[in-house]
């Protein structure tokens, strides 16, 4: 029994080790996955094709398993919430990674917490002065890696003109992100799998990418036969790493650990998608752009001060959940 029973422990750790690998490591890395497909697959064509082929995984999945799928009410919550977070954030996002690199983009997506705070007006109630310092310090750091911008100097007009359009969009983003999560809490009782509620809501927003893509010209412009290999790795990666693995691996640490530990991704994202621009497309980074990262990351920390006592509780910790 004391055999079986550390073994189950070990492999238990082991899961919980790969889930936040894949969760701080893959999610880090979709930014420059987007970069790669925008090399030869217009942007909205590019989002479209990943929920597509991601839909049906997740769809398929339910099916397999026999997961139960949301009611009508919360199946048209999700459509909209995927619309928001998928559509109006992540189309904002690869929109915006045609002006600026994939380090800067996932600096400014740091800022989400901030605009949480901001946006939920279940938050304003508890502002203090440590959380506006860091709704201060947070967006002073956004303010410096821009105009730093990979230690160039940025005096060209044309230059800092897509800078500023790259970041505005990406920004956007962070809004549409946060307004999508807040508007997804108005489910109820759903008792669906979340593996379904995902499916529909990359549904919802598959069939809005391909109507803007085909509104845009990007099918009719659009021929496989011309695309490197490159952009179809980059868009293999974003579906089966980023929607899929890294997405399950989420919700089953949500499960399992507390929100706060679980969060933690907020800071690591920024800094695995900063290095892994430099090293592996050799986006330029310097000193001072690394200290604007620490104001970021150092920001949302003061934003979500409470939480960082539990920070030492990184172990699994079961919970029951209704539905679960």
């Amino acid at each position: 029994m004391n055999n079986a029973s550390q073994n189950t422990h070990r492999s238990g750790g082991l899961l919980l080790i790969l889930a936040f690998a894949a969760v701080y490591l893959i999610w880090g890395t979709t930014y420059l996955a987007i970069r790669y497909g925008l090399l030869g697959i217009p942007p909205f064509l590019l989002i479209a094709l990943r929920y597509i082929f991601a839909a049906i995984i997740l769809f398929v999945g339910c099916l397999v398993a026999r997961l139960p799928l949301p009611n009508r009410y919360n199946t048209r919550v999700l459509s909209i919430s995927g619309l928001l977070l998928l559509v109006g954030g992540i189309g904002s996002v690869v929109l915006g990674e045609q002006y600026i690199n994939s380090g800067n983009t996932a600096v400014i997506i740091a800022t989400s917490p901030l605009l949480f705070l901001l946006v939920d007006r279940k938050n304003w109630k508890s502002y203090t002065p440590t959380k506006l310092a860091g709704l201060l310090l947070g967006f002073f750091g956004v303010f410096l890696f821009s105009r730093l911008n990979g230690g160039e100097t940025s005096h060209d007009p044309v230059h800092r003109w897509d800078t500023l359009k790259g970041t505005g969009l990406v920004f956007l983003s962070t809004l549409f992100w946060v307004s999508g999560t807040l508007y997804a809490r108005k489910q109820k009782d759903n008792h669906a799998s979340p593996v379904a509620n995902t499916a529909v809501q990359h549904l919802a927003a598959a069939a809005a990418c391909c109507f803007i893509a085909i509104m845009k010209g990007e099918w009719q412009s659009f021929h496989p036969a011309a695309v490197p290999v490159a952009a179809w790795n980059g868009l293999a990666y974003l579906v089966v790493m980023g929607s899929i693995v890294a997405f399950m691996a989420f919700m089953w640490l949500v499960k399992v650990q507390p929100p706060a530990i679980v969060s933690t991704y907020t800071y690591v994202n920024p800094v695995v998608a900063v290095f892994a621009g430099w090293i592996i497309a050799g986006e330029q980074v310097g000193l001072a752009q690394l200290g604007a990262l620490i104001l970021v990351l150092g920001g949302v920390l003061l934003v979500q001060a409470k939480s960082l006592p539990l920070l030492h509780r990184f172990r699994r910790q079961p919970r029951c959940e209704a539905g679960s």
